[in-house]
């Protein structure tokens, strides 16, 4: 089988959308699904709809991105592909790595703003509850 892009599933910019264009989808589009991600997993009640929830956010993110730059979203997704690919893909590497970490570390910084106000979301851990007293013996006490 072929591949038949040409490109091997690398990411790249300047086709569709200049190299800033580039950095500022890949920081946009990562920070959105990180934030989904964080603020989703928060959530204390129906935890088993968070998957869905992540999954359709990083669907979304491939929709917009995909034509553009090959939606990174994730350094190491995109590494492998620019190593077998070389050329373009490899020297334009760094901004799919640079950008895609500033979005994500920008999501981190964000999502306690949003989940602090919202008694929805987990808050502090439960401290463990206290030991029950012993009871007292019945009968004589030991001499």
């Amino acid at each position: 089988m072929a591949d038949q892009t040409g490109v091997l599933g690398s990411n790249g910019y300047g086709k569709h959308i200049n190299g800033g264009g580039a950095a500022v989808l890949e920081t946009i589009l990562t920070f959105l699904f990180v934030l989904v991600v964080l603020v989703v997993t928060s959530r204390a009640e129906h935890a088993g709809f968070a998957g869905l929830a992540i999954g359709l956010a990083l669907a979304a993110a491939h929709l917009v991105g995909v034509t553009l730059t090959g939606a990174s979203v994730n350094p190491a997704r995109s590494f492998g592909p620019a190593l077998f690919e070389g050329g373009a893909a490899l020297r334009q590497l760094w901004l799919f790595i640079v950008f895609p970490l500033l979005g994500g570390a920008l999501a981190a910084l964000v999502a306690p703003l949003i989940i602090k106000h919202n008694p929805r979301y987990r808050g502090e851990p439960e401290e463990p509850a206290s030991k029950p007293s012993r009871r007292p013996r019945s009968g004589p006490e030991p001499t």
